[in-house]
Parts: structure tokens; C-alpha cells; sequence
């Protein structure tokens, strides 16, 4: 196999972003490349072609690849449900919930086997697999049972890369102490060490350079700068977070519920490209303020967190907002909050059988959550009731538990491609709910939505803005300032004689 791993000094060193930027080079080039990370932890996913969950960082990976996201790219998907448990998603598929020590006593074997597998099959279809660590690979109380970082380079039997960040201090420390943390054998994959999120005049670095591979023996492959907004969706929440408290002028003013169990949040990320959109978190009533709109997003446990809404006093905010005309969006799990109550007869939303606990109570709708997860791509148009137009169909996708009945005839938001309906479409779009991911993914949707608040607001419609040819372009951008500053001919070198071996 040829391929090179990315593995990182600690956690949010920039890893993904760099197999993000790799991906593209080597695609730019006319190597078929893919992405693998063998074991992900996220509430951020991103749903398959045939309706398989992976790591959403592995998705965007695949797109910056220009190849088609599939499971072997992220077999196994770690989803928190608590601060000890984490649901396992195994080749797309929920699988089972286990604290982590239970995950390390009873699976490893299990997530061994099928992280050879993966390999085994993306070895045949690529030419090059560029595979991502997590945390950091010299974490010893975890070190004998790990899946995610050198246990993988050595299956995969690829070189590895150490990435650490400069802007968070420390940088020879920890690079130096990691490496004096490896194995022996461990350490002679260590072919080169990256530089990720400097800022200023990079000769001042110079002398660093030069300590460091004298130090180390081994050659520092690139210093890459601090890359400031890059638009490339975020693994977690602090991404979006970093990107959107540096715009506080926009006009319209839309306010995302905060819920402990936030999931999915990359359907919020097309606003990053909305000039004039202020998007903040709320967290607690002192920070609700007056939004234009508001947004209550997807959630990995609805029951906790409407229960969190009604501690904070966030349900008496959201219903007087929605009661004086504010707009209101809720997907997926905040479509189920929207509704009047939800039941869960199995346990699979709260971990305890048949609780009721009662929603918002803006939308006529009981949800009962049951054992087996959708998970599907969507394609869908507008309800004819809602007298909405559309030049193209929307997409997107669902994952979620539970199915949304409701008590009264309503008018839905969605019909899609297999004739189902999807959500909740009322007072001529200022309440909506629906199960559908990435709705505001769709530009002509997005641009919809917001001239409704725009013209309420009595300012001038927008034009159109189209994320898909945006993020495209950002791709190349990023990979051509990543190959200015990366020695990429050595690394093609390091990659070639690697996977020549033998």
C-alpha cells in the first residue's frame, strides 16, 4: 500500500485540515487518492450515498478528493451520548452504545479486523491512501489498545507524519517529547514533522528549524501559516463557533439554540458565506437577546435536552419569539422539540424505557422514538401547499431516531423523491420543521429563507450565493497555499519509496 499517516502532537493540531489540503494535491495531480481515519468521534457525520453514516470530516475529505465518501473511509464512528458512553456506528451502521472501558475490554479485537479490512479495500481501489491519528499517539494509559495512530500506520505500513501547532505554544517540547515517547519501532516511521499554525515572519523560525532536526534527526517537511477562516467544515463545534464570533456586524440576527447533545452541527456552516448574517449561540436566557430567526438544530438525546430548554427557561423565550412573529427552523432533533410531546418506548433516545416527556408545543406532532435509525440520503421538492417555488430539487439527508406524527391535518414542508412527506410548514414558512440535514446547504433554499427575513426586516433581497463552486474553490486554495509551504516533492519521495518497499 502507499500512503503516508498524519498524526498530531495533540488533539486540534490541524490534522484534518492537512489531509483535507493532501487529498486535493494529490487529486490536482491525477493520483486516485482517498482518506481514512479508522476510528472517528463525532456528533458531526455525514451520511453515504447508500445511506451509511461516517465521520463528516472523512466526507469532506472524500469531496476534496473528488471521490465518492463510502464506509471504508471511517469504519468505525464514535457518537457521545454521555460524558462515558458513546454510541458505535460499525461500517455506517449504529451498532451498539458502551461506555469506554467496555468499548476497550470487548471490541478492539472486532475493530482491529475490520480496520484491516477497510485498508484491504481502499488499497485496491486507490493509488494513494492518505490516513488521519487522532489525539495523540503517545497517550500511555491508552497506548496498549489503541486503534487510531500507530497500531494503524503499522497495519497500513505507511510512514507518518507529526503535526504540531505553534500557535498554542510549546511547539519543541512537544514535538521532542513525543517522539521521545514512541517506541523504537515506532519512532523509525517517523520520516518528517509539520509545522501547522504559524503566524509572522517566518524566517524568525529559522534557528528553530535547524535545532529541531539536529535535535531530532528528523527534517521538518513544511511550516505551514495560520489559516484564517477557511470555510472547510469543522469536526466539532469550536470550529464554527472560532468562525462566526469574529462577525458580529451582520443585520439579520439569527440565534442557534445551544443543546448539550448538539449533533450535526455543519447544517449551520453555509452562513459563514451570508455577509450580512450575524449567527451567535445561546446558551442560557441571558444570551437569547432579540434574533430575527431562530434556529434549534439536531441533537443526540431530544427528551435531555427539551428538559435543558425548560430548566433554562429557553421554551418561555423561543415560544414568545415564535408568538410575536420571529422565525423558527427546527431540523431533526429540533423539529421533535418543536412538537407537543415525545415518547420513548424503547429507551434509545434517553436510555430509560417509556418516558414522556413534552415539547414546545408549537407544532401539532407527538414523536415516538423506536430502536431502528433512519439514515438516507434525500432528495425532495417543495409541498405544492406551501406555494413555494423551486428551479431545483432540495438534498440533503436524514439520520435520526424516531418517527413525527401529527394530531391535526397540517401543511408539510417537504415531498420527496419516494412520494413521502416531510415535515411542518406553517404561517407561510415562519415555523418549520423537517428531518432534512443540510437544508440550508441548498442555496436556492437558503436565499429563500432569509429574503423572508430580509423583507421583514425591510431591507433588499440578496442574490443566489453558491456554496458548492465557493467550498470547490477553497479546496484548491487551500491546497496550493499548503504545497507553497510544504517540501511536497520530498513527500511524494518519502510516499513512492515507502510503498516501494519489498
Amino acid at each position: 500500500m502507499k500512503g503516508i499517516m498524519i498524526q498530531g502532537t495533540a488533539s486540534d493540531v490541524g490534522k484534518s485540515l492537512i489531509v483535507t489540503a493532501m487529498c486535493r494535491i494529490l487529486a490536482n495531480e491525477g493520483v486516485r487518492v482517498t482518506p481514512f481515519k479508522s476510528q472517528n468521534m463525532s456528533n458531526n457525520s455525514y451520511v453515504t450515498r447508500d445511506g451509511k453514516e461516517i465521520g463528516r470530516a472523512q466526507g469532506i475529505q472524500a469531496e476534496a478528493a473528488r471521490v465518492e465518501p463510502s464506509v471504508w473511509m471511517n469504519p468505525i464512528l464514535l457518537k457521545p451520548r454521555s460524558d462515558q458512553h458513546a454510541e458505535i456506528v460499525y461500517l455506517g451502521k449504529a451498532l451498539e452504545t458502551l461506555s469506554g472501558r467496555g468499548y476497550r475490554d470487548h471490541f478492539y479485537e472486532q475493530g482491529l479486523a475490520v480496520i484491516q479490512q477497510s485498508l484491504h479495500h481502499l488499497a485496491e481501489e486507490f493509488d494513494v491512501v492518505v490516513i488521519e491519528g487522532a489525539g495523540s499517539p503517545v497517550e500511555i494509559n491508552l497506548k496498549d489498545r489503541e486503534l487510531v495512530n500507530m497500531k494503524v500506520a503499522e497495519l497500513a505500513d505507511v510512514p507518518v507524519v507529526l503535526v504540531a501547532d505553534i500557535d498554542r505554544g510549546g511547539v519543541f517540547a512537544s514535538i521532542v517529547g513525543t517522539l521521545d515517547l514512541l517506541e523504537s519501532n515506532e519512532r523509525q516511521r517517523v520520516v518528517g514533522v509539520i509545522i501547522n499554525k504559524f503566524r509572522g515572519d517566518i524566517t524568525l523560525f529559522e534557528d528553530g528549524v535547524q535545532w529541531l532536526e539536529e535535535k531530532t534527526g528528523v527534517p521538518v517537511l513544511g511550516i505551514l501559516p495560520y489559516v484564517e477562516n477557511h470555510m472547510i467544515d469543522g469536526e466539532d463545534s469550536l470550529s464554527i463557533r472560532t468562525q462566526f464570533s469574529k462577525r458580529t456586524n451582520g443585520v439579520l440576527d439569527i440565534a442557534v439554540i445551544h443543546l448539550p447533545f448538539i449533533s450535526n452541527y455543519s447544517d449551520l456552516e453555509p452562513f459563514l458565506y451570508e455577509e450580512d448574517v450575524t449567527l451567535r449561540w445561546v446558551h442560557n436566557k441571558s444570551e437569547f437577546g432579540q434574533p430575527d430567526a431562530i434556529i434549534i438544530p439536531g441533537t443526540k438525546s431530544t427528551s435531555n435536552d427539551m428538559i435543558h430548554l425548560r430548566e433554562n427557561q429557553l421554551d418561555i423565550l423561543i415560544q414568545n419569539h415564535i408568538a410575536n412573529g420571529g422565525y423558527v427552523v427546527g431540523i431533526c432533533g429540533g423539529y421533535q422539540i418543536l412538537g407537543e410531546e415525545m415518547m420513548d418506548k424503547e429507551g434509545t433516545d434517553t436510555g430509560i424505557p417509556n418516558p414522556k416527556v413534552k415539547g414546545l408545543g408549537i407544532i401539532p406532532a407527538t414523536t415516538t422514538f423506536y430502536k431502528e435509525k433512519e439514515t438516507n440520503q434525500v432528495i425532495a421538492m417543495y409541498h405544492h401547499a406551501t406555494g413555494l417555488r423551486s428551479n431545483h430539487p432540495l438534498e440533503g439527508y436524514e439520520i435520526h431516531l424516531g418517527k413525527t406524527i401529527f394530531s391535526k391535518e397540517v401543511c408539510p414542508f417537504l415531498t420527496l423523491a419516494n412520494g413521502l412527506e416531510d415535515g411542518y410548514f406553517g404561517h407561510g414558512g415562519q415555523i418549520i420543521g423537517t428531518y432534512l440535514h443540510h437544508l440550508f446547504h441548498n442555496d436556492e433554499w437558503r436565499n429563500q429563507w432569509l429574503n423572508m427575513i430580509r423583507k421583514k426586516k425591510g431591507l433588499p433581497s440578496e442574490q443566489i450565493r453558491s456554496i458548492s463552486e465557493y467550498k470547490d474553490k477553497r479546496y484548491d486554495l487551500i491546497a496550493a497555499e499548503m504545497k507553497s509551504h510544504l517540501k511536497w516533492d520530498l513527500i511524494k519521495q518519502i510516499i513512492n519509496q515507502w510503498g516501494s518497499k519489498g
